[in-house]
């Protein structure tokens, strides 16, 4: 592989676009290392799972435009991401990556607000009198 390849990760409103490359392993996100921009330990795990699972952490490196969303959403995106990227760029990564559930898109999303209502399912207060 001499160029880079890209994939997608979505999760709720947050995209991702991942390119990947050889290299040492570091990772990009919207121009900052992935530990700045995701503070809290856990988010920066799940970035980490795919790597981990194919025992590549230090094969690529990962370039990432994250878009919409929150923290969570956009962390989770780059973890489907980087695992599609990951079986592009090898194919024999596929099956660990399945096993470890990292190819699955979730698709829970914000339930849309119904009219007459306040929010999706709760309404307003019935008074009978």
């Amino acid at each position: 592989m001499e160029k880079q390849k890209n994939a997608v990760g979505r999760r709720k409103e947050a995209i991702t676009r991942v390119f990947i490359s050889k290299g040492n392993g570091s990772i990009i996100i919207n121009d900052k290392d992935y530990k700045t921009y995701f503070s809290l330990v856990y988010l920066q795990n799940q970035v980490e799972r795919p790597l981990k699972a194919v025992e590549a952490t230090d094969k690529f490196d990962l370039k990432i435009n994250a878009t919409g969303g929150g923290v969570k959403g956009q962390a989770e995106a780059a973890m489907l991401g980087i695992a599609r990227a990951l079986v592009e760029v090898n194919a024999e990564y596929r099956p660990a990556l399945k096993a470890a559930g990292l190819l699955k898109r979730d698709p829970r999303s914000v339930e849309r607000k119904k009219f007459g209502h306040k929010k999706a399912r709760k309404s307003y207060q019935f008074s009978k009198r």
